[in-house]
């Protein structure tokens, strides 16, 4: 592969902005055919960077791109925002209707965000356009991002949209627990994704699954993705589904990682007026340490426009139709949970469209002695918990096989309004030390 030094075209780590001329050196290994455009030692300033057709964007160690915080800096283009398609300023790195391209080597991206998130909390009026995101690719095919580091994204740190065959491995995300909306790695009506190796620690959830919300005019699936061998910490959801999620998500697999002090642990929300479905999903050898909640699945989702009306909080049925969600065939295994806060599971479906076919099995959860209370989920009407068991409603097949529930109070599982719900060689251990199973309200 033939190597495109920038510092040959003219960039210099002297705190120049020298977007121009690491431009113009992805663009002449693109009209070479492609190759490897290097980012050597040094801290290089620039804005947003466009890839193109067959480039490796390679940072050597000790190579640093910092990025702008200047809004005149960047150009705005069309993609996707919070799954809804709209003029955005162009992310830091982003390509679009591009294939065979990649970011590698052990330098780091500084997404030298704090302006960003200043503008977001206190000045959002002064903002034009949406936050760049760190790295986006939109509509791309045979994407590689592999072993660099990232801090302080502006917003969303890696957002691939309407990707096929993405591949994100061994790369570290840190972004401040408080800063604004800076999830991790979120997938967007991507097909064929693979996740491994990261270590990801953020001020939103940390993966998050989604495909494009009501408003999306073209569905498109996120599918066939698999995480695994990863760690998060803090953020609100280790790893989360939805909320948009019209497009469908189906075929997911989660194994191996490790959560730490992230508010919940495995999240799937969405609400009536998504439309889509969820399914096909398995979640196996979890361990979990000072989460909120280790295991959500709220179809009254709240948040984002429209989430305050009736028609998503209301507890009575309403005809199904293109626009109800639906969850079902998920499944749990071999997860610990310890020094949980609020509850051990929320799950609560629509009373016209039930979560179905879900199963636990051998799942130990212990809630933390010292619990502050919270709310497990997002949605109009609940209660603050603290040390609960799980919390089921508007649920249908579900089977609880070797589940644990120690240090609760209250019953280890409270049932309403379902049907087909099973327990089998199910424990449970209150903070006196007594048993308290199950409570049942209108179950059949």
């Amino acid at each position: 592969m033939y190597e495109y030094l920038i510092t040959d075209f003219g960039a210099t780590p002297d705190g120049r902005l020298v977007t121009e001329e690491i431009q113009k050196t992805i663009d002449a290994a693109a009209k070479d055919g492609g190759g490897r455009v290097v980012i050597p030692s040094g801290t290089f300033y620039t804005s947003a960077l466009f890839l193109k057709d067959h480039i490796e964007l390679h940072l050597t160690p000790g190579a640093v791109l910092k990025f702008s915080d200047n809004q005149d800096d960047y150009p705005v283009v069309t993609s996707r925002w919070e799954g809804v398609k709209r003029e955005v300023y162009a992310s830091c790195l982003y390509a679009e209707n591009v294939k065979n391209i990649s970011v590698t080597g052990f330098g780091l991206l500084d997404g030298n965000g704090k302006n960003w998130w200043h503008l977001q909390r206190n000045d959002l009026a002064s903002l034009k356009y949406p936050r760049p995101k760190l790295v986006s690719f939109d509509s791309c095919e045979h994407v590689t991002l592999k072993d660099f580091s990232v801090i302080d994204s502006p917003s969303w740190t890696i957002n691939p949209i309407l990707c096929e065959n993405v591949t994100v491995d061994n790369i570290n995300i840190k972004n401040p627990a408080d800063s604004p909306n800076t999830d991790g790695i979120d997938p967007e009506s991507c097909k064929n994704v693979r996740i491994a190796n990261c270590s990801i620690d953020v001020g939103d959830d940390c993966i998050a699954i989604k495909a494009g919300t009501e408003d999306t005019a073209r569905r498109v699936a996120c599918e066939n993705v698999t995480i695994t061998n990863c760690t998060m910490v803090h953020g609100h959801g280790g790893v989360v589904l939805g909320s948009e999620m019209s497009g469908s998500i189906r075929n997911v697999t989660i194994s191996n990682c490790v959560f730490q002090d992230t508010d919940r642990g495995i999240r799937l929300k969405s609400r009536r007026g998504r439309g889509g479905i969820v399914e096909d999903i398995r979640i196996d050898n979890i361990v979990m340490d000072r989460v909120m909640c280790p295991i959500i699945l709220n179809l009254y989702y709240f948040c984002g426009p429209k989430g305050k009306e009736k028609y998503v909080w209301d507890k009575n049925p309403y005809p199904i139709t293109e626009e109800t969600p639906n969850f079902r065939r998920i499944h749990f295994a071999n997860l610990t949970a310890r020094n949980v806060q609020a509850a051990a599971g929320f799950i609560y479906g629509l009373p016209e469209e039930c979560v179905s076919e879900i199963t636990f099995d051998n799942i130990a959860i212990e809630m933390d002695p010292e619990a502050v209370a919270g709310k497990p989920a997002m949605m109009t009407g609940i209660e603050e918990m603290k040390q609960q068991g799980f919390y089921v409603g508007n649920a249908r097949d579900i089977l609880f096989n070797r589940v644990s529930v120690t240090g609760h109070t209250g019953p280890a599982f409270h049932l309403e309004y379902s049907e087909g719900i099973e327990l089998s060689h199910c424990r449970s251990k209150t903070l006196t030390g007594e048993e308290n199973l199950v409570e049942k309200v209108d179950v059949k």
